[in-house]
């Protein structure tokens, strides 16, 4: 089963399964450049995802059920990025299904509140080299999502940078 797991913000974290059961992953930046307008971070994002679907089947996508922010502009740019990965997943009849925070923490590092440190030092301890703390969250939500799947992780890991 090919999954695409994503810790959607700013700074995207993604991981996916390829039909071989290898795992690709990284981190995107979709924040409008300087000339850009503010309605290009989320062009950039569609073509992201379009990039994913291009890279093979997904047969679902899960993705970190953000509740509470940091402040007003990140809840609305959340709500902006998850807008459009809902628009893309009914677009291209894939399921999207949300995990809560604490639950991919408590999968992942074993507390339902690890911090950034934790998460990315629990992708390392199982063989991972996330590129930053969002690679290490979707790499995280990717293994619970094969969890509730009931698909194995699998060890061979290759790494991208979007």
């Amino acid at each position: 089963m090919n999954i695409l797991a994503i810790d959607i913000g700013t700074t995207t974290g993604w991981a996916r399964t390829d039909r071989n059961g290898i795992v690709h992953g990284g981190s995107a930046k979709f924040a409008p450049l300087a000339m850009e307008k503010p309605g290009h971070r989320w062009l950039k994002f569609r073509a992201f995802l379009g990039e994913q679907r291009a890279s093979g089947e997904i047969h679902a996508v899960y993705y970190e059920d953000v509740k509470q922010h940091a402040g007003t502009l990140a809840a609305h740019v959340y709500g902006g990025f998850l807008a459009c990965l809902e628009m893309w997943c009914a677009a291209n009849n894939v399921p999207l299904r949300p995990v809560g925070v604490g639950q991919v923490k408590k999968h992942w590092a074993g507390k339902g509140n690890a911090d950034k440190t934790a998460m990315v030092e629990a992708a390392r301890a199982k063989g991972f080299r996330p590129v930053d703390n969002n690679h290490a969250d979707a790499l995280a939500i990717l293994a619970l999502a094969q969890h509730i799947e009931g698909v194995a992780l699998a060890a061979t890991v290759e790494q991208e940078a979007a």
